[in-house]
Formats: structure tokens, sequence, C-alpha cells
């Protein structure tokens, strides 16, 4: 399997405060990721997110919540590649800086 060169990409948030897509979606600031393509950058910065399969909420199990990530919405945020940096493009593909908010949404106590 062929490994692709991980870069530094930072996600900047776009939209104004007031805009509707933020209406669905948590404004989390810039993050910056280690990631193969821009694209690539939105599918980690959502895979940080947590995700109503993994606790016990709606929607019903086997549905998936990571495609509705702000991160994946051209509207709400950009992607920039990071020039060289303090922050080290080797290492492991996931979130460098920045934090993702886990949402409110509560496991059911058991």
């Amino acid at each position: 399997m062929q490994q692709h060169m991980l870069r530094l990409y930072r996600l900047v948030p776009i939209a104004a405060a007031h805009d509707p897509n933020w209406d669905n979606a948590e404004n989390m600031g810039e993050i910056v990721v280690r990631a193969e393509s821009p694209a690539d950058a939105r599918i980690v910065a959502a895979d940080a997110e947590l995700d109503f399969t993994e606790i016990d909420a709606l929607p019903a199990e086997g549905n998936s919540t990571r495609h509705a990530s702000a991160f994946r919405n051209e509207r709400l945020y950009t992607v920039i590649e990071e020039p060289a940096s303090a922050v080290a493009a080797d290492g492991p593909r996931g979130v460098v800086d920045g934090t993702v908010s886990v949402g409110t949404i509560k496991p059911t106590q058991m």
C-alpha cells in the first residue's frame, strides 16, 4: 500500500456569526490537522467530532452524523495549507492544534 505524504492544513471559519448555516453547526474556531489533502483535512476534522453512533442517542443505530459536520461545509470553513512551521508535518494523521468540541450531548447513564 502506497503511503501518502501528510501535510498540515488549517481549517478556518469563514461564515459570519449570523449566517444561517451556523444554525445546525457549532463554530469551533480554527484547527490545524495533519492530512493527505484539503479534502482529507475536512474528513480528519469531522472524524474528531462526536458522532451520534458513538453514544446512545438519535438517529437510529447505524446512521452516522459525520457527513453533517461544519468542517465539511465549504460555506462555513475554508482549508488553507500551512507553510513549513514549528509544527512538523511528520506524525500521524489527525488534529494537531485547536480543540474540536464533542458537543453537549451526553451518553445515557447505565
